[in-house]
């Protein structure tokens, strides 16, 4: 199996990183300076136990060919079209594994290349690109989920998890990955806009007088919504979820949340504008949504 990975970043540069330790035929797709500096100085991976630097194939869009099997994406949702703009050359053939937040991306790759050509993958891990251009893993989490959204790729998706077993990292295989899709979208939208919407990690905002109220109560509106869309977070799911979004003294945060300090550009958009959206579609009231949506647009637009 030949495997594309737009771009070396967080997410991409680590699981494609230790899906190369484990043999897999992985090629990243990079941009001209990104593309030289790692065929000069290998990609840099470090983690909270060890760094490790690896030599891997890679080529720029001039180069590309429709040769691979698996087109994995990764990028920040606001990016996305972009992304499909830089695969182009290589989309002809080969199945999609989106790593994308929210659900809009999905919708639009079975748009342009159909459902037959469309996986579905969940990426957990905290990760960032250093100063030096290393991929530094900020956590101990990463994990995969993946799985298959239609019989026709369903052997290629079952062929890449057996790849995944091989290797460094949790991973899943999911029987039901649109459900797995919503559940990491319900959590995420409580994790970003409440640490957005507060300014600070589960840890503070658990320890605040109403923090845990408020933050279950922002839970049961995403956890509506999906019900509304046709699908409920099973009860052991949500009980995990309340357990991480409500522990004392946890110093987790939503990358949003780093985003938005930084002045970065943010998905909120993505992650919670379109949550809202799917709600108000079902008639669910979301209003602690909605005023965490309201203060991400006053403060990407400060300018």
């Amino acid at each position: 199996m030949k495997i594309l990975i737009l771009g070396a970043g967080g997410v991409g540069g680590y699981f494609g990183a230790r899906l190369i330790q484990a043999g897999a035929d992985v090629t990243f797709l990079l941009r001209d300076q990104r593309n030289k500096k790692i065929q000069a100085e290998g990609l840099v991976i470090e983690t909270p136990k060890e760094t490790f630097t690896i030599q891997p194939k890679t080529v720029t869009r001039e180069q590309l060919k429709p040769e691979y099997d698996l087109i994995v994406l990764a990028p920040k949702a606001f990016d996305f079209e972009d992304a499909l703009a830089s695969v182009e050359p290589a989309s002809a053939k080969g199945v999609f594994l989106p790593f994308l937040n929210g659900l809009s991306h999905i919708q639009t790759l079975d748009e342009k290349f159909g459902k037959d050509r469309v996986m579905g993958g969940v990426a957990q891990i905290a990760a960032t690109i250093s100063s030096t251009g290393a991929v530094k893993q900020l956590t101990d989490l990463g994990a995969l989920t993946v799985g298959h959204r239609s019989a026709a790729h369903e052997k290629l998706a079952r062929d890449f998890f057996a790849l995944c077993e091989k290797a460094a990292f949790d991973k899943l295989y999911s029987e039901n990955i649109e459900q797995s899709l919503w559940d990491k979208w319900v959590y995420l939208s409580t994790l970003a806009g409440m640490t957005t919407l507060c300014r600070g990690h589960v840890g503070k905002i658990a320890s605040a007088p109403w923090g845990v109220e408020t933050m279950t109560s922002f839970y049961a509106e995403t956890c509506a919504i999906a019900v509304a869309n046709g699908f409920p977070t099973k009860d052991s799911a949500q009980k995990r979820s309340i357990e991480l979004l409500t522990k004392v003294g946890s110093s987790f945060a939503a990358s949003m949340m780093r985003d938005l300090i930084q002045g970065n550009l943010t998905e909120h958009e993505h992650i919670l504008g379109e949550m809202i959206k799917r709600g108000v579609e079902k008639g669910v009231a979301c209003p602690l949504l909605k005023a965490a949506h309201t203060h991400m647009v006053v403060e990407q637009n400060k300018d």
